[in-house]
């Protein structure tokens, strides 16, 4: 090793001790007499000092250091008479008897600091020098920590990791795939995995009752701040296991990764149907670190002359505690928020409980007082509350008061990032209904089983056939979801039949599964974490960027290495490509 420690492990016991210390320049300091160096490596810093008096030809050698120059100092550990206790290394620097430049470096685009002057896009340009910064280092370390906690609970509960190909066969279902050419099939593709689905139940067939793997995945879709066309899944499925089972061990999972890694214990986790979800909250992922409940106002407020509510399919309010004060400016910024396209409200209905008593609402002229406290009793409001209420088709109106009621939180102060609050939705629809094709589509995948009492359902009315399906969410985040899977031929088979496929479609894309569940399948299931999002979650941060080493830009492109790019004839003609643009 070219050196005896790291820049973040000397203290003040090491007084007196020779080191060898190798890492960047981060600052410099000249001050007359002595010359300070702060040097950076990944575990800390540590102040190196030059002296003029005692070595001139060093000291002036030190300050021909550039930022980030990569250097090797000889030299003794000594107390600091300026103490920094903002960081481990602050009670001691290092008095330089021998330095050694082992590389220059050009000026960084842009400060290698905690608070950066560089932007998203130039950061990722130069996303090596990036990773130098204490914040991106920590959030890589804490993707680290919650990797190898994941492993260690899941090996303590028997769990075999198991690499699955990452070049398979593209399927229908799902995303868009990536597809790979291969060269010696001509004009036929590979397809990289949107997950291991197949192949984790191909395992259970195998007899391997307890597989995981931290996996990539790749779908070629629209990015956002919680996507990436590759991403990491903690990938997991079970055999002999009921959905109890499932929820149970994973819960653990979870549990243990709070603890290990933010020594937060948490409570058991709530487990309600994605009927309540959607009837309460307005989505499947509810976030309920804050009450707020929808409350269904429907027959309570029509045919009472006002034509909004009157020609509404539903009227639904919230109750925002304590929010009466809100100004008319605010009431109406409210409106313009729930008035956006992407939200889709036509207005916004509200009413005040006064702290006096009184009852203020923008539809007086429609309902009496007496009428505005049956509201009032109806979302057990207070006095110092304010009633929010939209109408209109019911799934549009649902969405638009769930964005409705998550920007209440954010304005009240009730979605904290350091709270958090976990919990499982269960008995998905398992299909819904495509209205430009005219199918049903899965709506987890395929090969997720329905709820034993609603298969023949699929026969009658497929629309009211519930998954065994489940979600893991954690503060209106989905970190997770899986299903117990179908394990026999013709209840699969029945499955594509509903699905629009036909027998020599299923068969041509799924038959080697459907072979496999002829010989001896297990009951099984599974769930996969989206690991990147788990990450950014316990990070506090709402980009999963931020804890990938090298991500995409919102284009699908490494800006660093400049990928996508076009490649040479001679590469395509082997693969039997002809591309026309």
């Amino acid at each position: 090793m070219l050196r005896t420690n790291n820049c973040g492990e000397l203290r003040i016991n090491h007084v007196g001790k020779e080191v060898e210390l190798c890492g960047w320049v981060q600052k410099s300091r000249d001050l007359g007499g002595m010359t300070f160096i702060d040097l950076r490596d990944r575990y800390g810093i540590t102040q190196l000092a030059f002296n003029m008096e005692t070595n001139a030809e060093l000291c002036k050698s030190a300050r021909g250091l550039g930022r980030e120059f990569v250097i090797k100092i000889t030299g003794q550990v000594v107390e600091r008479s300026n103490k920094n206790l903002q960081i481990g290394t602050g009670e001691i620097e290092v008095i330089v008897e021998k330095l050694e430049v082992l590389n220059t470096a050009k000026t960084p685009p842009f400060t290698i600091e905690d608070n950066t002057d560089g932007g998203d896009e130039l950061r990722m340009k130069y996303r090596y020098l990036d990773l130098r910064r204490n914040a991106v280092r920590k959030n890589l370390e804490l993707r680290h920590r919650l990797s190898i906690e994941t492993r260690r609970y899941l090996d303590g509960m028997d769990f075999i990791e198991v690499e699955t190909p990452v070049l398979i066969k593209s399927t229908p279902e799902g995303a868009r795939d990536f597809l790979v050419p291969s060269r010696m099939n001509p004009g036929e593709f590979y397809a990289l995995p949107q997950s291991p689905q197949t192949f984790k139940q191909l395992l259970m067939v195998g007899g391997f009752d307890k597989y995981f793997q931290i996996v990539k995945c790749f779908r070629d879709e629209d990015l956002r701040a919680d996507r990436q066309p590759e991403f990491t899944q903690i990938d997991c499925e079970m055999s002999f296991v009921t959905q109890q089972d499932i929820l149970d061990t994973f819960e653990g999972l979870m549990k243990h990764l709070f603890k290990s890694v933010k020594n937060i214990d948490l409570p058991k986790f709530p487990v309600i149907t994605y009927a309540e979800a959607i009837s309460n909250y307005g989505n499947d992922k509810p976030d309920i670190r804050f009450e707020m409940k929808f409350k269904d106002m429907t027959d309570l407020v029509k045919n009472k002359g006002f034509k909004v509510f009157d020609d509404a399919e539903i009227v639904v309010g919230i109750c925002a505690k304590k929010a009466a004060t809100y100004t008319r400016k605010e009431i109406d910024e409210l409106t313009d928020f729930v008035k956006r396209p992407q939200i889709g409200a036509t207005g916004l209905i509200y009413m005040r409980v006064n702290e006096d008593g009184t009852l203020k609402s923008s539809v007086d002229k429609f309902y009496n007082e007496d009428e505005l406290k049956k509201w009032s009793t109806l979302l057990e409001a207070e006095k110092g509350d304010l009633i929010l209420v939209l109408a209109g088709a019911k799934n549009k109106t649902l969405k638009a008061m769930s964005e409705l009621r998550l920007e209440m939180g954010n304005r009240l102060g009730l979605r904290n990032p350091d709270d958090y609050k976990c919990l499982w939705v269960v008995d998905f629809p398992a299909l819904e209904w495509d209205e430009e094709n005219n199918r049903w589509h899965a709506m987890h995948h395929p090969f997720t089983s329905p709820k034993p009492e609603d298969i023949d359902l699929l026969n009658s009315n497929p629309g009211n056939v519930r998954a065994n399906a489940y979600d893991m969410v954690i503060n209106g985040v989905e970190v997770g979801g899986g299903s117990i899977r179908i394990f026999n031929k013709e209840l699969q088979a029945k499955m594509f039949d509903v699905l629009g496929f036909t027998k020599e479609e299923a068969q041509k894309q799924f038959g080697f599964l459907m072979n496999a569940f002829e010989y001896g399948a297990p009951p099984h299931g599974g769930i996969a974490f989206g690991f990147d999002r788990i990450c950014s979650l316990f990070g506090g941060q709402e980009s999963i960027r931020d804890f990938i080493a090298f991500p995409k830009n919102n284009s699908g492109r490494d800006v660093m290495i400049d990928a996508p790019s076009t490649t040479d004839e001679k590469q395509l003609k082997e693969l039997s490509i002809r591309v026309q643009i």
